[in-house]
C-alpha cells in the first residue's frame, strides 16, 4: 500500500510538474505571442506617426517651395526683393537649414555669371555668429567655384514641372551639413524657367525622427529614399539571425521608414526571465507581467511629459521668432528718408517678451513708439502684439499722438480681461520741419541731445493704457532742430541688476550717452544702441537679465547722401558738399578728401558685388568753436585705413613704398580721423575744426 502510495504521490507529482510545465509553456509561447502583436501595434502606429510628420513636413516644404517661386517669378527684376523674400520664407519653416534661389547662368549681368541666393540659419556655421541682429543669413553663393549647375537638385528643378527631391548630399555651400533637398522651376512671363529653387531639409531632423521609432532595445530604423540611399542608415544585418522589418512609404516623396527588430530583442527578456525562474515560471510572468504593466505606464508617462516639454519649448522658440518678426530690423529703415537715421532692439528676458519698439513712415511723418507691457512671458507677449497691431492700424488714419493713444486705451481697456496695462511712448516727426509731436502714458521719459546738450524730454506721464478706458490723453510738442538725437528706452535699461542686486539706473544712463559723445564723434543711433546695450551687459556681469530690454535712438540730421559702389557716382558727391553749410575755403579741400575716401570703398569694400556707401554730415559746437563732422559708413569688407603708416615725404618716390598717400592727403586736410568696425559695418569719421 505504501508503494502504492508512494506511487501514487510520484505520479500525483509528476502529473502536477507536467501540468505546472504546461501552463509555464503556454504562457510563454502565449506571452510570446501577446509580446509580437503588441510590438505589430506599435510599430505600425510609430511607422504612421512618423510617416504623416515627414509627409507634412515635406508638403510644407514643397508649398514653401512654390510659394516662393511664385515670389521670385513677382520679383523677377529685383534682386533685393527675391534675397528679402528668401529670408521671409526660411524663417517660416521650422527644420529647414537653408534655402536658395539658384538663376541660370548670366539671368543677372552685374551680379556675374552664377547667382545664387542663400538664406541660411546660423546655426550651421561658426563664421556666421558673428551676425547678431538676425537669425537668418543671406548671401550670394554662385561662383564658379561653387558651380549649382552642376548639382543633381538644380538640373532636375530645370526638368520638372513641379517639385522634385534630392537623393542625400552633403551641402558644403548654403546648410553645411547632410539634407535632402526639394526642388522647383521658376518661370518668367513667357513659361521659360529663369532658375530652380532649392529648399534643404536636415537630416538631422528625419534622425531625430528616426530615434523615437526605436520602440524597444536593440532595434533599428531607418528612412531610404526612392532609389535606395540610406537617409538614416542602419547597422548591418548578421546572416542567419530572425529579424522582424516593418515598413511604410511616404507618399510625397517616395521614402521608405523601416523599423528592424531581432528576434533576440524581441523576446529577450521573456528568455532571460525563462531561463532563471524555470519550473517558477507561471509565477514569474505574473511578476513580469506587473513590471511590464508598471514600467509600460512610467515610460509612457515619461514619454508624453518629454513630448509636451519639447513641444512647449518648440513653441515658445515659434512665438519668439514670430514676436521679433514683428519688430522693424532693417536699418537704415527708409531709403528715401535720408535726414533721419535710427536703430533699435528688443532683448527679451526669457523665450517671449512685453517690451515692444515700432515705426514706419506715412505722408512724410514719421510715427514711432516704444512699450513696456506689465508681466513676462507669453501673457505679455500676446499684449505687445496686440499694441503693435493697434500702433499701425491707429496710425494708417490719425496723426494726432493723443488721439492716437485714446483709441489704443478704449480698444486694450476693453479686451483687458487679464487686467494688465501697459506704459507707451509715441511720437509723430514731421521730417520736413522737425516738429514733434508726442504723447506718454506712463512711460520713461525719452532722452534728448540738443544742442550739444542731454537732457530728460518733457512730459506729462498719464496713465498707462488699459487701466481706464474713458481717461483722456494729453499730447505735447517739441522742436527737434539739425542733429538732435532722442534716445528712448524701457526700464529693462535703468532697472537692469548685477549679482549684488545693484541697479543700472538713470545716472549711470545718463554717463554712458555723454561719455559716447564725448568719445566717439561719430555718434549715431546703431552706435548709442550698441554701447549702452554693451555697458549694460557689462554691468550684469554675467547675472541673468530680470526683465526686457529694448532701446530706439532717432537722430534727426542734415540728409545723408547714399551711393552706390560705382565710381561714376562720385560727382554727386561733389553737388552734396555744394548744398552743405561749409566756408567756401573748405569745400574743396574737404570735396578732395571726401573723394579719396568714397573712391576707395567704391573700390575695394564690395569685390565683385554690390553694395552702399553712406556719406552724413554734421555741425557741432565745441568750446574752441565749431567742428565740421563727416561719416562715411559701408557694409564691405573690414579695412582701417588709419592704421597705414605715416608717409615719410622726404623719401624720393622710388624710396617710398606703395600704398598710403590718400590717406597721408586726408590726413592733412582734416584735422581728426577715426574707424571702428560695428555690427559688420565701416564706420570712419572725419573732423575739421573751424
Amino acid at each position: 500500500m505504501a508503494k502504492k502510495k508512494n506511487r501514487s504521490g510520484i505520479w500525483i507529482m509528476v502529473v502536477a510538474a507536467l501540468a505546472l510545465e504546461a501552463i509555464s509553456c503556454i504562457q510563454y509561447f502565449s506571452s510570446r505571442s501577446a509580446i509580437r502583436e503588441t510590438v505589430d501595434k506599435r510599430a505600425e502606429a510609430e511607422l504612421r506617426n512618423a510617416e504623416q510628420e515627414i509627409e507634412i513636413h515635406t508638403i510644407e516644404v514643397e508649398t514653401a517651395a512654390k510659394t516662393l517661386a511664385l515670389l521670385v517669378q513677382e520679383h523677377l527684376n529685383q534682386p533685393d526683393r527675391i534675397a528679402e523674400d528668401t529670408r521671409l520664407v526660411v524663417r517660416s519653416l521650422g527644420n529647414t537649414t537653408s534655402l536658395a534661389v539658384a538663376f541660370k547662368p548670366g539671368c543677372f549681368p552685374k551680379k556675374g555669371r552664377y547667382f545664387e541666393l542663400c538664406s541660411s540659419r546660423l546655426t550651421a556655421s561658426k563664421e556666421w555668429s558673428q551676425v547678431k541682429n538676425d537669425s537668418i543669413y543671406t548671401r550670394q553663393i554662385g561662383s564658379a567655384e561653387h558651380d549649382y549647375t552642376q548639382m543633381e537638385w538644380y538640373q532636375n528643378g530645370l526638368r520638372r514641372d513641379s517639385c522634385w527631391w534630392s537623393e542625400p548630399y552633403q551641402d558644403d555651400a548654403g546648410s553645411k551639413a547632410w539634407v535632402v533637398s526639394c526642388s522647383c522651376p521658376v518661370y518668367d512671363s513667357c513659361d521659360s524657367v529663369v532658375a530652380v529653387v532649392c529648399i534643404d531639409l536636415s537630416l538631422d531632423y528625419l534622425q531625430s525622427i528616426s530615434e523615437h521609432l526605436q520602440i524597444i532595445p536593440g532595434s533599428y530604423s531607418s528612412i531610404r529614399s526612392n532609389k535606395g540611399e540610406n537617409i538614416v542608415p542602419i547597422p548591418d544585418t548578421i546572416a542567419g539571425k530572425k529579424y522582424n522589418i516593418y515598413n511604410a512609404e511616404i507618399r510625397a516623396t517616395g521614402w521608405h521608414i523601416e523599423i528592424i527588430i531581432p528576434e533576440e530583442a524581441l523576446f529577450a527578456e521573456l528568455n532571460h526571465i525563462g531561463k532563471i525562474v524555470g519550473l517558477l515560471m507561471l509565477l514569474g510572468l505574473i511578476i513580469l507581467a506587473l513590471m511590464l504593466i508598471h514600467s509600460s505606464k512610467t515610460t509612457q508617462k515619461l514619454i508624453r511629459s518629454t513630448e509636451q516639454n519639447q513641444r512647449m519649448e518648440g513653441e515658445l522658440h515659434i512665438a519668439r521668432a514670430i514676436q521679433m518678426a514683428m519688430l522693424p530690423k532693417v536699418f537704415p529703415p527708409f531709403q528715401d528718408l535720408t535726414n533721419v537715421s535710427m536703430h533699435g532692439i528688443v532683448q527679451p528676458a526669457k523665450e517671449v517678451g512685453g517690451d515692444l519698439y515700432d515705426f514706419y513712415l506715412r505722408h512724410n511723418k514719421l510715427f514711432f513708439c516704444i512699450g513696456d507691457v506689465s508681466g513676462k512671458g507669453v501673457p505679455a507677449a500676446l499684449v505687445m502684439a496686440m499694441t503693435r497691431s493697434l500702433f499701425r492700424t491707429v496710425t494708417s488714419h490719425e496723426e494726432d499722438p493723443a488721439a492716437i493713444m485714446n483709441e489704443m486705451n478704449r480698444s486694450l481697456s476693453e479686451q483687458n480681461t487679464s487686467n494688465m496695462f501697459l506704459t507707451l511712448f509715441i511720437g509723430v516727426l514731421d521730417t520736413k520741419t522737425g516738429e514733434l509731436a508726442y504723447c506718454n502714458a506712463g512711460h520713461n521719459a525719452p532722452i534728448v541731445k540738443a544742442n550739444g546738450e542731454w537732457r530728460m524730454v518733457d512730459v506729462v506721464p498719464n496713465l498707462p493704457l488699459g487701466i481706464e478706458g474713458s481717461f483722456v490723453f494729453q499730447a505735447q510738442q517739441m522742436q527737434l532742430a539739425m542733429n538732435d538725437v532722442l534716445f528712448l528706452y524701457t526700464d529693462g535699461l535703468t532697472e537692469a541688476e548685477n549679482g549684488k542686486h545693484e541697479q543700472f539706473g538713470e545716472q549711470r544712463m545718463m554717463e554712458q550717452l555723454k561719455g559716447d559723445g564725448l568719445q566717439v564723434t561719430g555718434y549715431g543711433p546703431l552706435e548709442m544702441v550698441t554701447r549702452m546695450q554693451a555697458s549694460v551687459e557689462a554691468f550684469r556681469e554675467g547675472a541673468e537679465p530680470s526683465d526686457d530690454l529694448t532701446m530706439l535712438a532717432v537722430h534727426y540730421h542734415t540728409p545723408a547722401l547714399i551711393m552706390r559702389n560705382d565710381i561714376q557716382q562720385i560727382p554727386t558727391l561733389s553737388e552734396w558738399i555744394e548744398s552743405l553749410d561749409i566756408p567756401a575755403e573748405l569745400s574743396m579741400p574737404i570735396n578732395l578728401a571726401l573723394e579719396e575716401i568714397v573712391s576707395n570703398v567704391m573700390l575695394y569694400a564690395y569685390p565683385g558685388k554690390s553694395g552702399q556707401v553712406i556719406v552724413e554730415s554734421r555741425k557741432l559746437k565745441v568750446e574752441s568753436g565749431e567742428q565740421l563732422i563727416f561719416t562715411v559708413t559701408d557694409s564691405g569688407i573690414a579695412f582701417d585705413p588709419t592704421q597705414k603708416e605715416e608717409v615719410d615725404t622726404t623719401l624720393s618716390a622710388e624710396e617710398r613704398p606703395i600704398g598710403g598717400l590718400g590717406i597721408h592727403l586726408v590726413r592733412q586736410i582734416m584735422d581728426e580721423v577715426h574707424y571702428e568696425r560695428i555690427d559688420d559695418k565701416n564706420i570712419l569719421t572725419l573732423i575739421k575744426n573751424i
